[in-house]
C-alpha cells in the first residue's frame, strides 16, 4: 500500500472531510499514540497505519476496502 492509496482509502471508507479530520486527530494507541496522519509522515507503513486506524474504529473487515470491488485488502504484518 502506498501513501496515496491509503488517503483514498480515508477518503472512501470515512468521508473526505471526516475521515481526513479523524486520521490528524485519533490518537492510535498501538502505533504508540501517534495520529494516523503522524505516523504515516514519520515513515511508517502505510498499511500498519490503515490496520490500526481500522481496528481501533472497529470497522469491520469487509468495510475496509473502500468501493473498489476489485481492491486487494493489503495483508497485516
Amino acid at each position: 500500500m502506498r501513501n496515496r492509496e491509503f488517503w483514498q482509502l480515508v477518503d472512501e471508507v470515512f468521508g473526505a472531510r471526516y475521515g481526513r479530520t479523524l486520521a490528524s486527530d485519533q490518537v492510535l494507541t498501538s502505533l504508540g499514540d501517534l495520529t494516523a496522519a503522524a505516523a504515516i509522515e514519520s515513515g511508517m507503513e502505510p498499511k500498519l497505519v490503515w490496520h490500526a486506524l481500522c481496528d481501533a474504529l472497529d470497522v469491520p473487515d469487509a468495510q475496509r476496502w473502500g468501493t473498489d470491488e476489485h481492491r486487494q485488502a493489503p495483508p497485516r504484518a
